[in-house]
Protein backbone atom coordinates (compact mmCIF):
# COMPACT_ATOMS: atom_id res chain seq x y z
CA UNK A 1 0.00 0.00 0.00
CA UNK A 2 1.46 3.36 -0.73
CA UNK A 3 1.28 6.71 1.01
CA UNK A 4 0.43 9.58 0.10
CA UNK A 5 2.31 13.17 0.78
CA UNK A 6 0.10 16.22 0.29
CA UNK A 7 -1.20 17.63 3.07
CA UNK A 8 -4.74 17.60 2.13
CA UNK A 9 -4.53 13.74 2.17
CA UNK A 10 -3.38 13.67 5.72
CA UNK A 11 -5.56 11.55 8.32
CA UNK A 12 -8.38 10.82 4.99
CA UNK A 13 -10.50 7.89 5.10
CA UNK A 14 -12.70 7.15 2.09
CA UNK A 15 -15.03 4.42 2.65
CA UNK A 16 -16.15 2.26 -0.54
CA UNK A 17 -18.97 -0.51 -1.36
CA UNK A 18 -18.10 -2.54 -4.17
CA UNK A 19 -20.31 -5.17 -5.73
CA UNK A 20 -21.13 -6.83 -8.69
CA UNK A 21 -23.21 -9.58 -10.53
CA UNK A 22 -26.65 -8.14 -9.47
CA UNK A 23 -28.20 -9.84 -12.29
CA UNK A 24 -31.76 -8.59 -11.57
CA UNK A 25 -33.99 -10.01 -13.37
CA UNK A 26 -33.46 -14.04 -13.04
CA UNK A 27 -36.38 -15.56 -12.18
CA UNK A 28 -35.34 -19.16 -12.58
CA UNK A 29 -36.70 -21.45 -9.59
CA UNK A 30 -39.37 -18.87 -8.51
CA UNK A 31 -42.71 -18.42 -8.18
CA UNK A 32 -45.62 -15.98 -8.52
CA UNK A 33 -46.06 -14.43 -4.99
CA UNK A 34 -49.95 -14.08 -4.25
CA UNK A 35 -49.40 -11.51 -2.00
CA UNK A 36 -47.93 -8.90 -4.72
CA UNK A 37 -48.11 -10.92 -7.78
CA UNK A 38 -44.29 -10.64 -8.22
CA UNK A 39 -42.29 -13.49 -8.79
CA UNK A 40 -40.45 -14.95 -5.90
CA UNK A 41 -37.08 -14.56 -7.47
CA UNK A 42 -37.16 -10.92 -8.23
CA UNK A 43 -38.37 -10.23 -4.57
CA UNK A 44 -35.22 -12.58 -3.37
CA UNK A 45 -32.85 -10.00 -5.64
CA UNK A 46 -34.04 -7.37 -4.90
CA UNK A 47 -33.75 -7.93 -0.98
CA UNK A 48 -30.33 -8.62 -1.50
CA UNK A 49 -29.48 -5.52 -3.60
CA UNK A 50 -31.58 -3.58 -1.02
CA UNK A 51 -29.82 -4.00 1.73
CA UNK A 52 -26.08 -3.07 0.17
CA UNK A 53 -27.70 -0.30 -0.87
CA UNK A 54 -29.31 0.34 2.87
CA UNK A 55 -25.36 -0.11 3.69
CA UNK A 56 -24.23 2.63 1.77
CA UNK A 57 -26.69 5.47 2.63
CA UNK A 58 -26.15 4.41 6.39
CA UNK A 59 -22.89 4.75 6.57
CA UNK A 60 -22.45 6.67 4.34
CA UNK A 61 -20.49 5.45 1.72
CA UNK A 62 -18.41 7.92 -0.33
CA UNK A 63 -18.37 5.57 -3.34
CA UNK A 64 -19.89 3.12 -4.64
CA UNK A 65 -18.06 0.59 -7.61
CA UNK A 66 -20.62 -1.55 -9.36
CA UNK A 67 -18.56 -3.84 -10.91
CA UNK A 68 -20.82 -5.33 -13.91
CA UNK A 69 -23.99 -7.74 -15.00
CA UNK A 70 -27.03 -5.37 -14.14
CA UNK A 71 -29.72 -7.77 -15.78
CA UNK A 72 -29.85 -11.12 -17.32
CA UNK A 73 -29.12 -9.68 -20.27
CA UNK A 74 -28.88 -6.27 -22.35
CA UNK A 75 -32.66 -5.71 -22.71
CA UNK A 76 -34.28 -6.36 -19.24
CA UNK A 77 -38.27 -5.87 -18.76
CA UNK A 78 -39.26 -2.38 -18.08
CA UNK A 79 -40.24 -3.52 -14.41
CA UNK A 80 -36.88 -4.96 -14.01
CA UNK A 81 -35.32 -1.96 -14.81
CA UNK A 82 -37.61 0.11 -12.78
CA UNK A 83 -36.22 -2.00 -10.04
CA UNK A 84 -32.71 -1.10 -10.38
CA UNK A 85 -33.49 2.37 -10.86
CA UNK A 86 -35.25 2.93 -7.94
CA UNK A 87 -32.32 1.33 -6.10
CA UNK A 88 -29.46 2.78 -6.99
CA UNK A 89 -31.72 6.25 -7.32
CA UNK A 90 -31.16 6.47 -3.63
CA UNK A 91 -27.61 6.50 -4.03
CA UNK A 92 -28.27 9.68 -6.18
CA UNK A 93 -30.50 11.23 -3.66
CA UNK A 94 -28.02 10.26 -0.66
CA UNK A 95 -25.08 12.28 -2.97
CA UNK A 96 -23.02 9.31 -3.26
CA UNK A 97 -20.86 9.16 -6.37
CA UNK A 98 -21.28 5.77 -8.06
CA UNK A 99 -19.90 3.65 -10.95
CA UNK A 100 -21.36 1.49 -13.73
CA UNK A 101 -19.55 -0.91 -15.20
CA UNK A 102 -20.59 -2.45 -18.53
CA UNK A 103 -20.41 -6.24 -17.66
CA UNK A 104 -20.82 -9.17 -20.64
CA UNK A 105 -24.57 -9.76 -19.59
CA UNK A 106 -25.10 -5.66 -20.18
CA UNK A 107 -24.12 -5.85 -23.53
CA UNK A 108 -25.75 -6.51 -26.57
CA UNK A 109 -25.12 -9.93 -28.22
CA UNK A 110 -22.40 -8.33 -30.54
CA UNK A 111 -20.83 -7.14 -27.47
CA UNK A 112 -21.29 -3.33 -28.53
CA UNK A 113 -22.78 -1.26 -26.21
CA UNK A 114 -24.12 -0.98 -22.72
CA UNK A 115 -27.31 -1.38 -23.27
CA UNK A 116 -29.26 -1.81 -20.31
CA UNK A 117 -27.03 0.90 -18.54
CA UNK A 118 -26.55 3.70 -20.57
CA UNK A 119 -29.67 4.97 -20.15
CA UNK A 120 -27.83 6.17 -16.71
CA UNK A 121 -25.59 8.50 -18.41
CA UNK A 122 -28.21 9.89 -21.21
CA UNK A 123 -30.66 10.99 -18.31
CA UNK A 124 -27.42 12.79 -16.75
CA UNK A 125 -27.91 11.08 -12.82
CA UNK A 126 -25.87 13.18 -10.61
CA UNK A 127 -22.67 11.60 -9.91
CA UNK A 128 -23.38 8.52 -11.84
CA UNK A 129 -20.24 7.67 -14.40
CA UNK A 130 -20.88 4.83 -17.12
CA UNK A 131 -18.00 2.87 -17.42
CA UNK A 132 -18.29 1.16 -20.94
CA UNK A 133 -14.92 2.03 -21.98
CA UNK A 134 -11.51 1.98 -20.42
CA UNK A 135 -10.99 5.54 -19.19
CA UNK A 136 -9.93 7.33 -15.96
CA UNK A 137 -12.22 9.27 -13.59
CA UNK A 138 -10.82 11.78 -10.61
CA UNK A 139 -14.32 11.45 -8.78
CA UNK A 140 -14.58 13.69 -5.69
CA UNK A 141 -15.68 12.22 -2.54
CA UNK A 142 -16.77 13.41 0.50
CA UNK A 143 -12.86 11.64 2.11
CA UNK A 144 -11.40 12.67 -0.69
CA UNK A 145 -10.71 12.18 -4.56
CA UNK A 146 -10.30 9.14 -5.79
CA UNK A 147 -9.28 7.98 -9.45
CA UNK A 148 -11.39 5.23 -11.07
CA UNK A 149 -9.77 3.11 -14.64
CA UNK A 150 -12.80 1.17 -15.83
CA UNK A 151 -12.60 -1.70 -17.85
CA UNK A 152 -15.68 -2.91 -18.90
CA UNK A 153 -15.93 -6.74 -20.97
CA UNK A 154 -13.82 -6.52 -23.72
CA UNK A 155 -14.73 -8.30 -26.62
CA UNK A 156 -11.92 -8.84 -30.02
CA UNK A 157 -14.01 -6.16 -31.81
CA UNK A 158 -13.51 -3.69 -28.55
CA UNK A 159 -9.83 -3.40 -29.42
CA UNK A 160 -8.95 -5.42 -32.61
CA UNK A 161 -10.51 -4.42 -36.19
CA UNK A 162 -11.51 -7.46 -38.33
CA UNK A 163 -8.62 -6.57 -40.38
CA UNK A 164 -6.48 -7.77 -37.45
CA UNK A 165 -7.32 -10.70 -37.29
CA UNK A 166 -8.29 -11.77 -40.16
CA UNK A 167 -6.37 -15.33 -40.33
CA UNK A 168 -5.38 -15.86 -37.18
CA UNK A 169 -5.82 -18.48 -35.09
CA UNK A 170 -7.93 -18.23 -31.43
CA UNK A 171 -4.79 -18.75 -29.66
CA UNK A 172 -3.02 -16.11 -31.86
CA UNK A 173 -6.24 -13.37 -31.50
CA UNK A 174 -5.73 -14.03 -27.64
CA UNK A 175 -2.59 -13.40 -27.52
CA UNK A 176 -3.03 -10.08 -30.07
CA UNK A 177 -6.10 -8.55 -28.00
CA UNK A 178 -3.56 -8.51 -24.37
CA UNK A 179 -1.23 -7.39 -25.85
CA UNK A 180 -3.21 -4.33 -27.01
CA UNK A 181 -4.82 -4.38 -23.24
CA UNK A 182 -1.66 -3.98 -22.34
CA UNK A 183 -1.07 -0.98 -24.03
CA UNK A 184 -4.51 0.75 -22.95
CA UNK A 185 -4.16 0.30 -19.56
CA UNK A 186 -0.46 1.05 -19.38
CA UNK A 187 -1.16 4.61 -21.02
CA UNK A 188 -4.38 4.81 -18.58
CA UNK A 189 -1.91 4.41 -15.53
CA UNK A 190 0.94 6.45 -16.40
CA UNK A 191 -1.69 9.70 -16.29
CA UNK A 192 -2.73 8.30 -12.63
CA UNK A 193 -1.80 11.17 -9.92
CA UNK A 194 0.71 9.23 -7.53
CA UNK A 195 -0.44 11.51 -4.66
CA UNK A 196 -4.40 10.10 -5.50
CA UNK A 197 -5.82 6.68 -4.13
CA UNK A 198 -6.40 4.75 -7.22
CA UNK A 199 -8.56 2.09 -8.34
CA UNK A 200 -9.04 -0.47 -10.98
CA UNK A 201 -12.94 -1.31 -11.78
CA UNK A 202 -12.85 -4.48 -14.19
CA UNK A 203 -15.62 -7.01 -15.35
CA UNK A 204 -12.86 -9.92 -16.81
CA UNK A 205 -11.79 -13.07 -15.80
CA UNK A 206 -8.78 -13.64 -14.34
CA UNK A 207 -6.55 -16.68 -14.81
CA UNK A 208 -6.14 -17.37 -11.03
CA UNK A 209 -9.38 -17.21 -9.85
CA UNK A 210 -11.56 -20.41 -9.26
CA UNK A 211 -14.79 -20.22 -11.99
CA UNK A 212 -18.28 -21.39 -12.23
CA UNK A 213 -20.28 -21.44 -14.88
CA UNK A 214 -19.26 -17.66 -15.81
CA UNK A 215 -16.49 -19.24 -17.91
CA UNK A 216 -19.73 -21.48 -19.92
CA UNK A 217 -21.71 -18.71 -20.32
CA UNK A 218 -18.92 -15.82 -22.10
CA UNK A 219 -17.36 -18.77 -23.95
CA UNK A 220 -16.01 -17.16 -27.13
CA UNK A 221 -17.26 -14.00 -26.55
CA UNK A 222 -13.83 -12.73 -24.30
CA UNK A 223 -10.39 -13.96 -23.34
CA UNK A 224 -8.83 -14.37 -19.87
CA UNK A 225 -6.11 -11.93 -17.94
CA UNK A 226 -3.15 -12.91 -16.25
CA UNK A 227 -3.32 -11.33 -12.50
CA UNK A 228 0.01 -9.84 -13.07
CA UNK A 229 -1.74 -7.13 -15.62
CA UNK A 230 -4.06 -5.99 -13.04
CA UNK A 231 -2.10 -6.74 -9.72
CA UNK A 232 -0.06 -3.38 -10.04
CA UNK A 233 1.56 -1.32 -7.77
CA UNK A 234 0.19 2.07 -8.57
CA UNK A 235 -3.63 0.45 -7.40
CA UNK A 236 -4.96 0.90 -3.64
CA UNK A 237 -7.33 -1.47 -4.61
CA UNK A 238 -8.64 -3.71 -7.35
CA UNK A 239 -12.50 -4.12 -8.14
CA UNK A 240 -13.40 -7.09 -9.71
CA UNK A 241 -16.55 -8.66 -11.27
CA UNK A 242 -18.00 -11.20 -13.36
CA UNK A 243 -16.68 -14.74 -11.05
CA UNK A 244 -19.98 -15.36 -9.27
CA UNK A 245 -17.67 -16.52 -6.34
CA UNK A 246 -16.23 -14.57 -3.73
CA UNK A 247 -12.29 -14.88 -3.53
CA UNK A 248 -9.15 -12.83 -3.17
CA UNK A 249 -6.75 -13.13 -5.69
CA UNK A 250 -4.05 -10.93 -4.17
CA UNK A 251 -3.29 -9.36 -1.10
CA UNK A 252 -0.78 -6.37 -2.05
CA UNK A 253 -2.40 -4.69 -3.82
CA UNK A 254 -5.99 -6.20 -3.16
CA UNK A 255 -7.58 -8.32 -5.99
CA UNK A 256 -11.01 -8.68 -4.77
CA UNK A 257 -14.23 -10.51 -6.75
CA UNK A 258 -17.40 -10.21 -4.52
CA UNK A 259 -18.91 -12.54 -5.94
CA UNK A 260 -22.94 -12.18 -7.03
CA UNK A 261 -25.48 -10.76 -4.40
CA UNK A 262 -27.90 -13.94 -4.98
CA UNK A 263 -27.13 -17.29 -6.32
CA UNK A 264 -28.41 -17.68 -9.37
CA UNK A 265 -28.13 -21.64 -9.99
CA UNK A 266 -27.01 -25.10 -8.09
CA UNK A 267 -23.57 -24.68 -9.11
CA UNK A 268 -23.68 -21.46 -6.59
CA UNK A 269 -24.85 -23.86 -3.84
CA UNK A 270 -22.28 -24.03 -1.41
CA UNK A 271 -21.40 -20.47 -2.07
CA UNK A 272 -21.49 -17.70 0.42
CA UNK A 273 -23.01 -14.02 -1.43
CA UNK A 274 -22.17 -10.67 -0.45
CA UNK A 275 -20.39 -7.58 -1.14
CA UNK A 276 -17.64 -5.68 -0.23
CA UNK A 277 -16.82 -2.95 2.12
CA UNK A 278 -13.41 -1.12 1.97
CA UNK A 279 -11.90 1.84 3.69
CA UNK A 280 -8.44 3.91 1.92
CA UNK A 281 -6.65 5.44 4.93
CA UNK A 282 -3.25 7.51 4.10
CA UNK A 283 -1.52 4.18 4.63
CA UNK A 284 -3.46 1.15 4.25
CA UNK A 285 -6.53 -0.44 2.99
CA UNK A 286 -8.96 -1.93 5.18
CA UNK A 287 -11.02 -4.72 3.52
CA UNK A 288 -14.08 -6.77 4.32
CA UNK A 289 -16.72 -9.26 2.97
CA UNK A 290 -20.21 -8.66 4.35
CA UNK A 291 -22.59 -11.42 3.45
CA UNK A 292 -26.23 -11.31 2.37
CA UNK A 293 -28.68 -13.71 3.45
CA UNK A 294 -29.52 -15.37 0.27
CA UNK A 295 -31.88 -18.03 -0.56
CA UNK A 296 -30.88 -21.31 0.38
CA UNK A 297 -30.41 -24.05 -3.09
CA UNK A 298 -30.21 -27.66 -1.62
CA UNK A 299 -29.75 -30.77 -3.38
CA UNK A 300 -30.81 -34.01 -1.27
CA UNK A 301 -28.87 -37.31 -3.50
CA UNK A 302 -30.18 -40.93 -2.32
CA UNK A 303 -29.93 -44.04 -3.88
CA UNK A 304 -32.65 -46.54 -3.54
CA UNK A 305 -31.82 -49.21 -5.71
CA UNK A 306 -30.60 -51.07 -2.73
CA UNK A 307 -33.41 -50.46 -0.63
CA UNK A 308 -36.47 -52.85 0.49
CA UNK A 309 -38.72 -50.19 1.41
CA UNK A 310 -37.91 -47.04 -1.48
CA UNK A 311 -40.43 -44.82 -0.18
CA UNK A 312 -39.79 -45.32 3.55
CA UNK A 313 -35.91 -44.37 3.18
CA UNK A 314 -36.80 -41.66 0.44
CA UNK A 315 -39.15 -40.17 2.94
CA UNK A 316 -36.71 -40.38 5.58
CA UNK A 317 -33.60 -38.94 3.79
CA UNK A 318 -35.88 -35.86 2.58
CA UNK A 319 -37.23 -35.39 6.54
CA UNK A 320 -33.68 -35.17 7.84
CA UNK A 321 -33.13 -32.01 5.51
CA UNK A 322 -33.58 -28.16 6.43
CA UNK A 323 -35.51 -27.11 3.32
CA UNK A 324 -37.81 -24.32 4.70
CA UNK A 325 -37.66 -22.19 1.93
CA UNK A 326 -35.18 -23.72 -0.24
CA UNK A 327 -34.74 -23.95 -3.47
CA UNK A 328 -34.54 -28.03 -3.60
CA UNK A 329 -33.47 -30.67 -6.38
CA UNK A 330 -34.45 -33.93 -5.51
CA UNK A 331 -32.80 -36.66 -7.04
CA UNK A 332 -32.77 -40.05 -6.51
CA UNK A 333 -31.67 -43.88 -8.23
CA UNK A 334 -34.52 -46.57 -8.89
CA UNK A 335 -34.73 -49.57 -10.28
CA UNK A 336 -37.65 -50.24 -12.41
CA UNK A 337 -39.90 -52.57 -10.22
CA UNK A 338 -39.50 -50.39 -7.41
CA UNK A 339 -41.47 -47.44 -8.99
CA UNK A 340 -44.64 -49.19 -7.98
CA UNK A 341 -43.77 -48.98 -4.48
CA UNK A 342 -43.19 -44.92 -4.72
CA UNK A 343 -46.44 -42.92 -4.56
CA UNK A 344 -45.43 -39.35 -5.72
CA UNK A 345 -48.24 -37.13 -3.65
CA UNK A 346 -46.32 -38.61 -0.61
CA UNK A 347 -43.10 -37.38 -1.88
CA UNK A 348 -44.64 -33.90 -2.68
CA UNK A 349 -45.99 -33.72 0.29
CA UNK A 350 -42.97 -34.11 2.13
CA UNK A 351 -41.19 -31.19 -0.42
CA UNK A 352 -43.87 -29.14 0.33
CA UNK A 353 -41.77 -26.77 3.36
CA UNK A 354 -39.46 -25.61 0.00
CA UNK A 355 -39.94 -22.47 -1.64
CA UNK A 356 -39.74 -24.56 -4.74
CA UNK A 357 -38.47 -28.31 -5.78
CA UNK A 358 -37.83 -30.43 -8.48
CA UNK A 359 -37.90 -34.32 -8.39
CA UNK A 360 -35.40 -35.77 -10.83
CA UNK A 361 -35.94 -39.53 -10.61
CA UNK A 362 -32.98 -42.06 -12.51
CA UNK A 363 -34.30 -45.05 -13.32
CA UNK A 364 -31.32 -47.45 -13.31
CA UNK A 365 -31.65 -50.45 -15.71
CA UNK A 366 -30.29 -53.58 -14.05
CA UNK A 367 -29.94 -56.01 -16.99
CA UNK A 368 -26.81 -56.10 -18.39
CA UNK A 369 -27.16 -55.18 -22.54
CA UNK A 370 -27.58 -58.25 -24.29
CA UNK A 371 -25.21 -59.08 -27.14
CA UNK A 372 -25.55 -61.74 -30.06
CA UNK A 373 -23.15 -64.41 -30.20
CA UNK A 374 -20.06 -63.93 -32.59
CA UNK A 375 -20.84 -65.48 -35.93
CA UNK A 376 -18.71 -66.11 -38.75
CA UNK A 377 -19.03 -64.40 -42.14
CA UNK A 378 -21.15 -67.49 -43.37
CA UNK A 379 -23.18 -68.16 -40.51
CA UNK A 380 -26.78 -66.62 -40.52
CA UNK A 381 -29.01 -66.22 -36.84
CA UNK A 382 -32.81 -66.63 -37.82
CA UNK A 383 -35.38 -64.23 -35.81
CA UNK A 384 -35.94 -67.25 -33.81
CA UNK A 385 -33.08 -68.15 -32.54
CA UNK A 386 -32.09 -64.66 -32.31
CA UNK A 387 -35.41 -63.91 -29.96
CA UNK A 388 -34.13 -66.83 -28.04
CA UNK A 389 -30.49 -66.24 -27.42
CA UNK A 390 -32.20 -63.21 -25.68
CA UNK A 391 -34.66 -64.17 -24.00
CA UNK A 392 -32.16 -66.72 -22.44
CA UNK A 393 -30.06 -63.56 -21.44
CA UNK A 394 -33.08 -61.53 -19.42
CA UNK A 395 -33.64 -63.91 -16.49
CA UNK A 396 -36.80 -61.21 -15.77
CA UNK A 397 -38.10 -62.32 -18.86
CA UNK A 398 -37.94 -66.45 -18.17
CA UNK A 399 -41.57 -67.00 -17.23
CA UNK A 400 -42.69 -65.33 -20.29
CA UNK A 401 -40.14 -66.78 -22.74
CA UNK A 402 -42.52 -69.51 -23.86
CA UNK A 403 -45.31 -67.36 -25.02
CA UNK A 404 -43.26 -64.86 -26.20
CA UNK A 405 -41.18 -67.55 -28.91
CA UNK A 406 -44.84 -69.04 -29.43
CA UNK A 407 -46.05 -65.30 -30.41
CA UNK A 408 -43.08 -64.90 -32.71
CA UNK A 409 -43.38 -68.25 -34.16
CA UNK A 410 -47.26 -67.44 -35.21
CA UNK A 411 -45.97 -64.40 -37.20
CA UNK A 412 -42.95 -65.74 -38.82
CA UNK A 413 -44.69 -69.40 -38.84
CA UNK A 414 -47.96 -68.97 -39.61
CA UNK A 415 -50.43 -71.68 -40.50
CA UNK A 416 -50.06 -73.30 -44.57
CA UNK A 417 -51.57 -71.07 -46.70
CA UNK A 418 -51.52 -68.00 -44.94
CA UNK A 419 -49.09 -65.06 -45.27
CA UNK A 420 -46.89 -64.22 -42.28
CA UNK A 421 -47.03 -60.88 -41.26
CA UNK A 422 -44.17 -59.65 -42.88
CA UNK A 423 -45.08 -60.77 -46.02
CA UNK A 424 -48.15 -58.90 -45.21
CA UNK A 425 -46.25 -55.90 -45.00
CA UNK A 426 -44.18 -56.22 -47.67
CA UNK A 427 -47.25 -57.20 -49.96
CA UNK A 428 -48.63 -53.77 -48.84
CA UNK A 429 -45.57 -52.07 -49.83
CA UNK A 430 -45.79 -53.26 -53.12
Amino acid sequence: MKSYDRAEIQGMTIKILHLADIHLGSLAHGKINPVTGINSRLEDFTRSLSLCIDRAVSEPADLVLFAGDAFPDAVPPPYVQQVFAQQFRRLADAGIPTVLLIGNHDQHSQGLGGASLVIYRSLGVPGFIVGDTIATYTIPTRGGKVQVITVPWLTRSALLTRQETQGLSVAAVGELLLEKLTIVLEAEIRRLDPDLPAILLGHMMIDTATYGAERFLAAGKGFTIPLSLVARSEFDYVALGHVHRHQVLCQEPLVVYPGSIERVDFGEEEEEKGYCWVEITQKRVKFSFCPLPARQFRTITVDLTTSEQPLEDLLKTIGAQDIRDCIVRLRYQIRPEQLCQVEQHLIHQALAPAHTYRIMPAVQETSSRVSLPELTPDQVLDPLAALQHYLEKRSDLQPLQADLLSAARHLLEPPQGQLSFLEQQSSLLL
